[in-house]
């Protein structure tokens, strides 16, 4: 609930406090005993739920019809997620749960963005050659060529006997600097922070963090302040994307141990911006207060220029590391949707997403969007950064702060009918520690870049990479057909070369 200047926002209705006590905008003599669509916010001739209301609640058909009385107690209890909670219990039909699912998502996604459209380049790699892989070293006697133009939508449904092929999305061809998974898990997040005056972001990352130098270029872009806590000892000559976040942010370096307690650095450091005379915002606060903001009232950007205009005013919102928070679901679920179009791989074929994880997000929030669109799709996450279990948990707390932030708890009946399966896990096919090289990776990177001009790094992309290959084989024989999400992070090889020197000298 936000007190709004003599009146407190509630998620379905306005309450207005009168005399000490607090009552509907709406005279209650107006809510009478009857059968109407619900949950509703009555108007004095229709009963139908009021414009602001209506773009987040399920359409007529699709929401339960109960006979109710409403005191002011049960009205206060209303949600929106109630509503679609309700929609979905009653509706047993994988039909009707689909529908459902899409004008729930048609809903969410109809917000400002970072991007004006979603769309994205896709190729198809195909595969010749006889052997994937041997004693660990990936990807022997395999050749590889690139169709820059391939042949989409209703095409992909033929079951014509073809080579080991996959698909690839071009998400590091999106922007210079801020590309891949960065650019989608930030396409949500800065039209929230440009509309609650937000004057400085505090985020943090490893040395060469992707999501940092992202985080630095599109505050720069905006006027904002960035303030980056990079893990570990500056690098004597700044490179890649430690080169980038140092040209457009604030970079502090900070040693490991302090590090190893990001949450509590990252708010210590937050309080340090922000001082005595200014605030905090956590970005789940602001996920919360838009969906009310998105309910009832465009934003007042004059008010919210003055905020930010002012002088010595600060308003400091930290984000996670690598982003990883249910805002960033948005812009990966808005490239699911388009996906989804019958022009690009449609709502019928089945397919095999393969995404590299590093905190899981871009994995998790791919695999929500199919989902809630009823896609035949099986997203598959390739562990690079941690064990099976920290992935799972990590999936169960992000899963939680999506509900909980966009009041949509609906999400354990749609697993149900996924076979409790969101994303599948997979260990990478040559494991090894998280930002380590295996001799060999470096060469293979530059084989596939000359076969086909794709730029993959061998800590994570590459990863993806193998088994989208492994799995073009196994999916060729009319099974489902292969993608692979490039995530982008192709700065990081300037990165690596500095770093482990002696694995690129056999690039001479």
């Amino acid at each position: 609930m936000r007190y709004l200047g003599g009146r407190f926002r509630l998620p379905f209705c306005l309450f207005e406090r009168k005399e000490g006590r607090f009552s509907g905008l709406l005279s209650m003599h107006q809510v009478k005993r009857e059968t109407p669509s619900f949950p509703f916010v009555p108007t004095a001739s229709t009963h139908q739920p009021s414009e602001g209301i209506s773009t987040l609640l399920p359409p007529p058909s699709l929401r339960p019809n109960m006979a109710l009385q409403f005191p002011l107690d049960n009205l206060v209890r209303m949600s929106v997620a109630w509503s679609w909670d309700n929609a979905f219990s009653q509706f047993q039909g994988p039909s009707e749960a689909k529908a459902c699912g899409e004008i729930f998502i048609s809903k969410l996604l109809n917000r400002r963005w970072t991007s004006p459209k979603p769309d994205t380049k896709i190729h198809k790699i195909v595969v010749s050659g006889t052997q994937i892989q041997h004693d660990g070293k990936p990807l022997e006697n395999v050749c590889f060529s690139n169709d820059t133009s391939p042949a989409l939508g209703d095409s992909l449904m033929e079951k014509n006997n073809q080579q080991p092929s996959f698909y690839i999305v071009r998400d590091d061809l999106l922007h210079p600097l801020v590309n891949g998974n960065k650019a989608r898990k930030l396409d949500g997040l800065f039209p929230l922070i440009d509309e609650y005056s937000v004057t400085d972001i505090v985020t943090c990352g490893g040395c060469q963090s992707a999501h940092a130098a992202a985080i630095a270029v599109s505050c720069a872009e905006r006027g904002l302040r960035s303030h980056l806590l990079l893990r570990g000892e500056q690098p004597e000559i700044p490179t890649a994307y430690n080169l980038i976040s140092s040209l457009y942010g604030n970079v502090i370096h900070v040693p490991r141990s302090l590090y190893a307690k990001r949450e509590e650095m990252l708010s210590q450091y937050a309080d340090s911006v922000a001082g005595s005379s200014s605030s905090v915002v956590r970005l789940s606060d602001i996920l919360k207060d838009s969906l009310s903001t998105h309910l009832f009232e465009k934003p007042n950007f004059e008010r919210l220029d003055a905020h930010r205009s002012a002088e010595n005013s600060k308003r400091v919102v930290i984000v996670n590391e690598g982003a990883g928070d249910a805002v960033g679901f948005l812009g990966v679920i808005r490239l699911v949707q388009y996906l989804s179009q019958n022009h690009v791989f449609g709502k019928e074929q089945a397919l095999k997403i393969v995404i590299d994880a590093g905190t899981g997000t871009t994995a998790i929030g791919f695999a929500l969007g199919a989902i809630f669109l009823g896609l035949p799709w099986e997203v598959h996450g390739v562990m690079l950064a941690d064990n099976i279990d920290g992935y799972q948990k990590q999936e169960e707390w992000l899963v939680s702060e999506f509900q909980r932030c966009f009041m949509v708890p609906i999400v354990d009946q749609l697993l149900k009918r996924a076979n409790g399966t969101l994303v599948h896990w997979l260990e990478r096919s040559c494991p090894r520690k998280f930002g380590k090289l295996l001799a060999g990776e470096v060469k293979e990177c530059q084989r596939i870049a000359q076969q086909t001009g794709v730029l993959v790094d061998p800590v994570y992309t590459l990863a993806a990479w193998e088994l989208a290959t492994q799995f073009s084989r196994t999916e060729v024989n009319g099974g489902a057909k292969v993608v692979m999400l490039h995530t982008g992070g192709t700065l990081g090889m300037f990165g690596l070369a500095q770093r482990y020197k002696s694995d690129f000298y056999t690039l001479k």
